[in-house]
């Protein structure tokens, strides 16, 4: 066989299904033959760096490895952002990226691609010679799911008409064991929460499996703390009556209080950044205990009393073990705050009413539209002064299929990843939250992408007309805010033209027909909220 048919039944052989990409010269063939040949399927994008971001989408919620493809030159270099969100997620992908040869000097597109790809922390590999492709497949792939970030593969295109005999070459993972802590630092850390009075649960992304999130729960009631997560395990715990929701700075005002109350926070699978801690106000006087499956996760950001190396389910067990053969008593913190009123109903939105000539409120019109969107959903947010009310308004029920978008802190990435995480979970309809900025820069051209390829998506656009949070900073100044403030084409006519459906949402009073719209959705849908950018409230608020 040719190179490029090699590539393609390389590809299937390490388990690849889905590639989302932007064709050219330099991968033409090679996808061709995935499709063709390897039982594939091509997911064209709009562009390169929203193929990419469509990989990491169906990575976050698949657990699989992302696969990407561009072609060379420019085909690269629009992938750069992209790249860094996923490296900055750590999240597992493939990029599949096509090369000029040694001899095309002159080629236009020429670009220095290794060194354009591994600026961003991205791993690279190269594909050596014919001869060695089946090997160079396959290490790229392992590569990225034991580094668990993204890798590029460059294939040069002068390589891919050349003759090969097909072998099948995957590598074999090692195994990962889950770690018991023992010794000192278990000891202590039993003594930090044995006589903690006011003791609090703080569970990260490292506990979003049922089964740990079920050990990690039944620690809790058995010291008596009440329940948190960070912003990337939201909604772990919900529906439990000692849950507070997230920790940080997105927690409910009426959380807050019972933060700052306690005096230990043990924390489980969470990296304890600085916006997890409140900058550090929230851990500030406690003694903190922290539970990682890997030593490089300890102490990265906040220094913990003491840390231990560990798997957070089997820790937690080990910690609830050790505590009932000790007899130690119950903190009786939950039982505290559940008498004083601050436990149960803390996260709890309270619905209000409007007059249908009232201008969106956006709390509430998040509210209304989280009510009647399908349980069962994928919920992504992008980034924007929007974020603070779509995070507390927006339920995910479960955080495996919550897509966090600002691991790079830029927003437009959230319409991609949309795309790729319902293209993960056909079964799931997928709800986006996003900003009129964010859609303009990444989601308007991706939108196409979701019409042509049938995602179940609903856009909720929080439109301002204006970059909110560059506006606000201007306004704070006692500044003209003009320069961040635009006059977009109304969206909901733009999404009609697309192939999808829209709804404008200008008072309160239209936003019954958004509700409708949801229920009786075909494909992608986009609801504009017309904002007023002068009583959209900050971020954090």
């Amino acid at each position: 066989m040719k190179v490029h048919e090699a590539i393609g039944r390389a590809l299937a052989d390490q388990g690849a299904q889905t590639i989302f990409g932007v064709l050219g010269d330099a991968n033409l063939f090679f996808m061709d033959s995935f499709v063709r040949h390897g039982g594939g399927r091509f997911v064209s994008a709009s562009n390169e760096a929203g193929a990419t971001l469509m990989a990491i989408g169906h990575a976050a919620v698949s657990g699989q490895v992302g696969v990407a493809t561009v072609t060379l030159g420019p085909g690269v270099s629009n992938t750069v952002s992209a790249l860094l969100e996923g490296v900055r997620g750590n999240v597992p992908l493939v990029l599949l990226a096509g090369d000029t040869g040694d001899d095309e000097r002159d080629e236009i597109s020429r670009l220095m691609q290794r060194e354009m790809i591994t600026v961003t922390g991205a791993g690279f590999e190269q594909v050596r010679s014919p001869a060695t492709v089946f090997e160079d497949v396959s290490m790229a792939f392992w590569r990225a799911r034991v580094e668990r970030r993204p890798v590029a593969l460059n294939i040069r295109r002068d390589f891919q008409w050349a003759d090969i005999d097909y072998q099948r070459v995957v590598r074999r993972l090692p195994e990962e064991r889950a770690l018991v802590p023992n010794g000192p630092d278990l000891e202590e850390a039993l003594g930090i929460v044995a006589s903690a009075k006011r003791p609090l649960v703080l569970a990260g992304r490292g506990v979003v499996a049922t089964s740990a999130a079920a050990a990690v729960a039944k620690f809790a009631r058995r010291i008596e703390a009440p329940l948190a997560t960070t912003m990337k395990a939201k909604d772990l715990f919900h529906g439990d009556p000692d849950n507070l929701g997230v920790f940080g700075t997105m927690s409910h005002p009426g959380s807050v209080d019972a933060i700052l109350a306690s005096d230990c926070v043990i924390a489980f699978g969470a990296g304890l950044n600085h916006y997890t801690t409140s900058k550090g106000v929230f851990l500030r006087g406690k003694r903190v205990v922290q539970v990682n499956r890997s030593s490089h996760e300890i102490g990265r950001f906040a220094q913990p009393t003491v840390g231990m190396v560990g798997d957070p389910e089997l820790t937690a067990a080990l910690l609830t073990e050790w505590l009932d053969t000790a007899e130690i008593p119950p903190s009786g913190f939950t039982r505290e705050l559940h008498a004083e009123g601050r436990l149960g109903s803390a996260t709890a939105a309270q619905a209000r009413s409007f007059d249908d000539n009232s201008p969106v409120d956006l709390a509430e019109a998040l509210c209304r539209i989280n009510r009647v969107f399908p349980k069962n959903r994928i919920v992504i947010t992008d980034g924007g002064r929007f974020l603070s009310r779509a995070w507390m308004d927006i339920d995910v029920f479960d955080p495996r299929y919550f897509v966090y978008t600002l691991n790079y802190g830029s927003i437009g990435m959230g319409l991609p990843e949309a795309v790729g995480a319902a293209m993960a979970c056909a079964d799931r309809p997928a709800l986006l939250v996003t900003g009129d900025g964010g859609f303009m820069l990444g989601g308007l051209a991706e939108f196409s992408t979701a019409v042509r390829h049938g995602c179940d998506l609903v856009v909720v656009v929080c439109n301002d007309s204006s970059y909110g949070a560059e506006d606000v900073q201007l306004t704070n100044r006692g500044m003209d805010p003009s320069i961040a403030r635009f006059s977009w084409p109304d969206f909901a006519p733009v999404a009609v033209a697309l192939g999808g459906q829209g709804v404008t949402v200008r008072t309160m009073g239209d936003l019954q027909s958004a509700l409708d719209a949801i229920e009786a959705r075909q494909g992608p849908l986009l609801i504009d909220l017309k904002l007023d950018p002068d009583t959209v409230p900050p971020l954090g608020h």
